[in-house]
């Protein structure tokens, strides 16, 4: 059985009954993410859903590429969302997709109501370039660049 998204599994969810909960995960096995591995599963398809190759992502998102595949595999974890989001910025991820890893990594997603949360998600939107051009941006708002793995939170 194919894969579903997860505007498909929603919309079969809306007309299970909790007695067919059992039913409705062993059909749908393959779509689910396995809680302990959601975030790095998830990841892993965006970029190969993007066609990205992950030393690009992580040259892209200026984090050690040694250090990024421990963090991708599970290996190693993080504290810092900033590197997330650069992980997420660089591999092409859309702000709903960004929204979704950073929840997924049990992470705050980015919020309206915070400005240099506002101007992320902006830049999300807009993707005005390289990982560099949206530390400028923050910057030119008087907002705190996105941190690098070297910098402790």
């Amino acid at each position: 059985m194919a894969e579903k998204n997860t505007d498909e599994l929603e919309k079969q969810l809306k007309n299970t009954r909790i007695e067919d909960a059992s039913g409705f995960l062993a059909e749908n096995r393959e779509s689910m993410l396995d809680p302990e591995r959601g975030f790095y599963e998830y990841i892993k398809k965006s970029i190969q859903k993007n066609g990205i190759l992950l030393q690009k992502v992580f040259l892209d998102a200026d984090i050690p590429e040694r250090y990024g595949y421990k963090l991708i595999s599970g290996e190693k974890h993080t504290k810092q969302r900033d590197i997330i989001l650069r992980i997420c910025y660089a591999a092409g991820m859309t702000l709903e997709e960004t929204q979704h890893a950073l929840a997924l990594y049990g992470m705050p997603q980015l919020y309206a109501r915070l400005s240099r949360d506002a101007v992320l998600m902006i830049c999300f939107n807009e993707r005005p370039g390289s990982i560099l051009d949206v530390n400028e941006y923050l910057k030119k708002n008087k907002l705190i660049p996105l941190r690098t793995s070297g910098v402790q939170e």
